[in-house]
């Protein structure tokens, strides 16, 4: 997330109440998580395991919980809830508007563009030309639509990310500023859900097919020409590259990526990054070749259990 103008870390400090190391004037151009962060920008840590990865990291502002030394080039803003504070910048900077009407006023649509009754758009949506929106579809603030893009009845784009802190009061959500990203000639199916980014974008690349009720979590980038078929769940920060097949109730975890052209087959569990140009199943999912050995390793267990007792007998 970029800041609509930059601020000085003086500026910052004043808005969340925390001390600070660093110049007063020190530019701040924006804030983002550790995965998608940039020179300029803000990013927060909360856990000693973590601090290296932060402070190293591209950002050049860290919201941080303990005072260390401060790398060269780089500033910080101390606090004892680092998690609360970035929350009130997301809300300062992207704070929730309401809409009085079913199509905002601040949205712009595209030319031959058609919204089916019963639709939301939010405000500061943009839509292309020559798209069909169904009706009782969603899309919340922010989200940018391209060219002949198609989404189906019931679907929503822009929910905010699953993200929590478990705190003993109970969960504390992580406030989603971020927005949804569709390239052109995207077909989005029925009662399909698309979080928002946590700061940065969703993001669906042009020529990508999803069927009905799939799940794609906050932040994640899925490519070109990709094909995903009904009841996938993407977890957020995964990166899907052009022309992946996903078939039905896969479930992908967080954080890891996968190769272009990978198949993946029908109720596969992707627990860690796979490589391109392979097909997968099963849980965890792997490729074809290696799981057929351990099925047919597998099955082989009752004869050498039989051959076992036999021995033992003699």
């Amino acid at each position: 997330m970029k800041f609509p103008k930059t601020h000085t870390l003086k500026e910052i400090a004043q808005l969340i109440d925390c001390e600070y190391i660093g110049d007063d004037n020190f530019p701040v151009l924006g804030m983002n998580e550790i995965h998608v962060v940039e020179s300029g920008d803000i990013v927060f840590v909360d856990h000693p395991k973590y601090y290296d990865k932060a402070l190293e990291s591209k950002a050049t502002i860290i919201l941080i919980n303990k005072k260390v030394d401060c790398p060269e080039g780089k500033a910080l803003l101390i606090s004892d809830d680092p998690f609360r504070d970035f929350n009130k910048l997301t809300n300062h900077f992207k704070p929730f508007q309401s809409s009085n009407n079913q199509i905002s006023n601040s949205a712009k649509i595209g030319k031959n563009t058609v919204i089916q009754p019963n639709c939301f758009i939010g405000n500061n949506v943009v839509i292309g030309d020559y798209c069909i929106i169904h009706s009782n579809v969603s899309i919340y603030d922010n989200a940018i639509i391209g060219d002949y893009v198609e989404i189906h009845s019931g679907s929503v784009l822009g929910a905010s990310a699953f993200y929590y802190k478990n705190r003993p009061s109970g969960f504390d959500q992580l406030k989603s500023g971020g927005r949804v990203v569709i390239g052109n000639h995207v077909d989005i199916g029925a009662a399909c859900t698309i979080d928002r980014g946590v700061t940065a974008d969703t993001t669906i690349k042009e020529g990508t097919k999803i069927d009905n009720q799939v799940q794609i979590g906050h932040d994640t980038v899925i490519g070109k020409k990709c094909l995903i078929a009904s009841q996938v769940g993407i977890a957020g920060c995964v990166i899907i590259e052009d022309e992946v097949t996903i078939w039905g109730q896969v479930g992908i975890t967080s954080g890891i990526t996968i190769g272009a052209k990978a198949v993946i087959s029908a109720k596969a569990g992707v627990s860690k990054s796979l490589e391109g140009g392979k097909s997968y199943f099963g849980i965890p999912a792997d490729d074809f070749r290696t799981k057929y050995k351990e099925i047919a390793s597998i099955r082989k267990i009752p004869e050498l259990l039989e051959k076992l007792k036999q021995s033992e007998k003699k």
